[in-house]
């Protein structure tokens, strides 16, 4: 006998959010996969799914952010799930602690505190977290981060608390003098590396400058890097097409060959 299906439709968020639950329970009892499940089988599949949904923001694509949402929205309560069979927490804790935070951080709206704007909020809130016993401004900076969304993260938290430069010249010149002292560690006219080491501390800081600059005219390094890197794909897999198309074997090419189908793709 097959178990109740929720209704297929909800006119509201709490009956729609009340269906995942309903489905998630049953399929935690009656399904082989889901019994088996254990937060830390299901956090690389998370993370996954978390990928999946940059994508579909990246490529404008709504409906697969729809899609994506669930996945991740399926996941957060499946944790949930895990957690109230021992006891632990709820999916109620959940939620009423994400609501207890958030009223808490903006005494601005649910306060008496007064903001200008966005910076002063940011401020107020790196403070708040270190009154509820942060012990770093840093520490809430996740250590497996991607190395260039944590230096983003790293230098927004910093600003947070005013540890900042005043205006975008004064990065440029900090960029500028990164790249300076990277020429110096490396030889680039030989391609050669005076130390190795010293040259990729070098490179470290000059990538971390750049990051820097583009927080402060507003672009976010990490999508910026990510549409470089698929602007190339493309490019590149044109590349092999025309080659393909042409009886042509690609690594029997010349780089003059490629480059007339680069500069055809880039036109494209």
């Amino acid at each position: 006998m097959p178990n109740h299906i929720p209704p297929i439709t909800a006119a509201d968020p709490s009956t729609a959010f009340q269906r995942l639950l309903t489905v998630l329970d049953t399929l935690r009892t009656e399904c082989p996969w889901d019994r088996k499940q254990t937060m830390e089988t299901l956090r690389h599949l998370t993370i996954e799914e978390t990928y999946e949904l940059s994508d579909a923001i990246l490529d404008g694509d709504l409906t697969e952010v729809k899609k994506e949402l669930g996945d991740v929205m399926m996941h957060l309560v499946f944790y949930a799930k895990i957690a109230s069979e021992t006891n632990d927490f709820t999916i109620v804790d959940v939620l009423n602690s994400v609501c207890d935070k958030l009223v808490n951080r903006h005494p601005h709206i649910y306060g008496d505190v007064e903001v200008q704007d966005e910076n002063d909020v940011k401020r107020n809130w790196e403070q708040i977290k270190l009154k509820e016993g942060n012990k770093s401004v840093l520490g809430g900076v996740p250590a497996s981060l991607p190395a260039l969304v944590k230096a983003s993260r790293i230098q927004e938290k910093a600003r947070g608390i005013g540890f900042d430069w005043e205006n975008k010249t004064q990065v440029w010149e900090k960029v500028e003098e990164e790249l300076q002292e990277f020429k110096n560690e490396y030889n680039v006219v030989d391609n050669e590396a005076i130390d190795i080491e010293k040259a990729e501390s070098e490179f470290g800081d000059l990538i971390f400058s750049l990051v820097n600059y583009a927080r402060f005219i507003g672009i976010n390094p990490e999508n910026a890097l990510e549409k470089t890197n698929r602007k190339f794909i493309k490019r590149f897999q044109y590349i092999e097409s025309k080659a393909k198309d042409n009886g042509q074997a690609l690594q029997d090419m010349t780089l003059a060959e490629m480059d007339v189908y680069w500069n055809e793709a880039k036109k494209l």
